[in-house]
This record gives C-alpha cells, sequence and structure tokens, in this order.
C-alpha cells in the first residue's frame, strides 16, 4: 500500500474512532433511507432500535383533530389539516408516520440534540413534534419555511425508561424533497434538499455528511464499514440506496409485471433497511449504545401505502390509506400490535375505533 493512501485510512480511522469514543453512552440507533427509484416511485424507509420493547401500535388519526403541545396553558394548539397514519413509541408519541398528502415524518435518536430555551415561544412536547408536521403541512418546503419560523420551543421530557428525549426529525415528500431537523446548543439547524437520503445517529448531522464523503472515495464494491455503530449505519447505507436499481436503470430486470413496480421497490427499500438493522440480542461490550432493532417501515409516498415489518412476527403487512376514514369528524382508530399482535396483508380493516392516547407531558418550566 502506497503511503499516500495509509495516511488516508489512518486518518478516517482516527476521525471515526474520535467520533465514536465521544459520543454519550445512552444514545440509541435507528436508520432512515429515501428511496426514489422512478418518477412516480418514492419511498421512505427506517429502522426502529430500541434498548426494550417500546409496545408500539398504529393510528389514524383523521382531519380536524384539536391538539394542543401536552407542555401547560401556554402550549400552541391548532386543529390538523390532514389525516395520517402513525407507529407510536410508548403510546405517549407519534415515532413515525405518513399523513394523506404523503409527506412522511420519522423521529431518531440524537444524543448530541439540545433545544435550548427560546423564550417567549410557546412550549411544545416533543411527543408532537413528528405529529405537528403531519396535522399542518402538505409538502417538505411548507414544514422548512413554518418550522424555521420556531413558532414553539421544544420540552423534552425523560421517556419511560428514564432515557433522555433527545431525538432529530427528518421528513420527506413525494417529489422526492427531503429535510433534517436537529437542535444543536439551542439552534435549529436544517439540511433541505433531495440530496439528504440517509439519517441515522450521532455524531451530528453535518459530521455524518463528512464521514460518509470519505466511504463514497473508497467504493462499497471494495470495502464498507461493517460494525452497528451510526457512522457505519449511514455509509452502509448510503452505498445500499445507490446500488438498488431504478425502475429506468439500463440493467434493472423486473421481477414483477409491468405497472406493479412499486411492489418490488417496497421489497427493495426493506431489504436495505433490513441489511442495516440490528439483529434482535445483540450487544457490544463497551458498547451500550447499540440497540436491537424492533421495527421497521417503508412508506409508499405516491400510492399512499404504509408498509410495517416487525422483527419479532415472522410477515410484513402493509396499510392502504385509501381504505381508512380519515375525513373530519371520523374518529380515530388504533391498529394493535403492542403484545405480539401480527396482520397479514392490507391491514386496514382491522383498525378499531380508540380514544386517542395521552400525550408524552412536559412542564413548561424546566
Amino acid at each position: 500500500m502506497q503511503f499516500s493512501k495509509m495516511k488516508s485510512l489512518s486518518w478516517v480511522a482516527l476521525t471515526l474512532f474520535s467520533s465514536a469514543t465521544v459520543m454519550p453512552s445512552v444514545a440509541q440507533a435507528c436508520t432512515r433511507t429515501l428511496y426514489s427509484g422512478s418518477e412516480d416511485t418514492v419511498m421512505t424507509g427506517r429502522t426502529m432500535d430500541w434498548m426494550q420493547d417500546m409496545q408500539t401500535d398504529l393510528w389514524a388519526f383523521p382531519r380536524g383533530m384539536a391538539r394542543d403541545g401536552a407542555a401547560g396553558p401556554d402550549s400552541p394548539k391548532w386543529v390538523s389539516k390532514y389525516g395520517s397514519v402513525i407507529a407510536s413509541a410508548y403510546n405517549i408519541a407519534s415515532a413515525d408516520g405518513m399523513n394523506e398528502k404523503g409527506l412522511v415524518a420519522n423521529m431518531l435518536y440524537l444524543a448530541e440534540a439540545d433545544y435550548g430555551k427560546l423564550d417567549g415561544k410557546a412550549p411544545m412536547s416533543i411527543g408532537l413534534w413528528a405529529q405537528y408536521v403531519l396535522d399542518n403541512y402538505a409538502t417538505v418546503a411548507e414544514a422548512v419555511d413554518g418550522l424555521q419560523a420556531q413558532p414553539f420551543r421544544i420540552i423534552a421530557p425523560k421517556l419511560p425508561n428514564g432515557s433522555a428525549a433527545t431525538l432529530h426529525l427528518s421528513i420527506s415528500d413525494p417529489s422526492g424533497d427531503s429535510a433534517i431537523f436537529e437542535y444543536i446548543d439551542g439552534d435549529l439547524k436544517v439540511h433541505h434538499g433531495k440530496q439528504y437520503t440517509v439519517m441515522t445517529n450521532s455524531p451530528t448531522y453535518d459530521q455524518q455528511l463528512a464521514l460518509n464523503s470519505y466511504w463514497e472515495k473508497i467504493g462499497g464494491l471494495k470495502f464498507l464499514p461493517g460494525t452497528n455503530t451510526a457512522a457505519d449505519r449511514f455509509a452502509r447505507a448510503s452505498f445500499l440506496l445507490g446500488a438498488v436499481p431504478g425502475k429506468t436503470d439500463p440493467n434493472f430486470i423486473s421481477a414483477v409485471p409491468d405497472g406493479t413496480y412499486a411492489n418490488q421497490a417496497v421489497a427493495e427499500v426493506m431489504s436495505v433497511m433490513r441489511a442495516v438493522s440490528v439483529p434482535l440480542g445483540i450487544t457490544t461490550p463497551g458498547e451500550p449504545n447499540i440497540a436491537s432493532t424492533l421495527w421497521r417501515t417503508v412508506s409508499d409516498q405516491k400510492n399512499k401505502v404504509y408498509f410495517f415489518d416487525s422483527a419479532t412476527t415472522p410477515n410484513a403487512f402493509w396499510v392502504q390509506m385509501d381504505d381508512l376514514d380519515l375525513s373530519e369528524g371520523a374518529p380515530a382508530k388504533k391498529l394493535p400490535i403492542a403484545g405480539g399482535k401480527y396482520y397479514s396483508g392490507n391491514a386496514a380493516k382491522h383498525f378499531v375505533k380508540e380514544t386517542p392516547f395521552k400525550w408524552l407531558q412536559a412542564d413548561p418550566t424546566t
């Protein structure tokens, strides 16, 4: 090996090692990808990695629901413009979901998150951050404009297991537009553009991009980092996402009849998410920030289909949003998943009327 290459490899190894060692040990793992296979195919996939069962259920929330920010009398209040299907966390927060316009929101862990004080802004519990976006915006551009105005300040109380609710938010829409929102040292950082297709956890997103630029130069066919750390998952997900063939790829060989490419695209995206998942029961000595993948989702944003894949059941299922009543005045409904319940095919008919859960309450004085 030439000296210049050895020097380059030594530099990146030191960089990656430094990034890993400064990460707080409470960080948890998740991965998000955005796939645009053709003009009529846009899909967002994500893994939910956590150290314990989050008692996740799916919920269908109609338009016209009155909400508040769950952080005292001064919390913002709004009425949902758009219906949505979401995956809950502990049934106190929306962790993931898609609204009827095809806008997708994903909450991922970020140990470095610091929401600051933002005196004078209405306080809102972090449990509603993703839901606020799904309720109020149809496109990424709308959400970026709305959230950059900082209409609220986020209050992040501890989660039921005692972990800090330090999170960042990714959103995407059927045009393939994307945005990443992080609060660092009290300032809102926004990365907006179709190029932002992958997100994991620590370090902060600008550092994730810098680390990944090195692996892009190496080339995934030569070498890919293989650990469960966020930086390595980012590199693998980026390479795999670029390697998955699109409908217009000259090397693409369809495994399905014409007109059903979306089904194959879902399978391709799900295969990427499985490839960067952390198997159940995996532990890494000295790295308590590694958690098993509990579930995966893929959102077909053109056809409005929400796919759910549990790590503890043998099959994935989906929810065709057109088969749900999300009109104003319709009741909220739940698809029970917690406790080992599972489904096959289109599970829309299995949603049952249910009183919405109580959102994670936050103390605005903290």
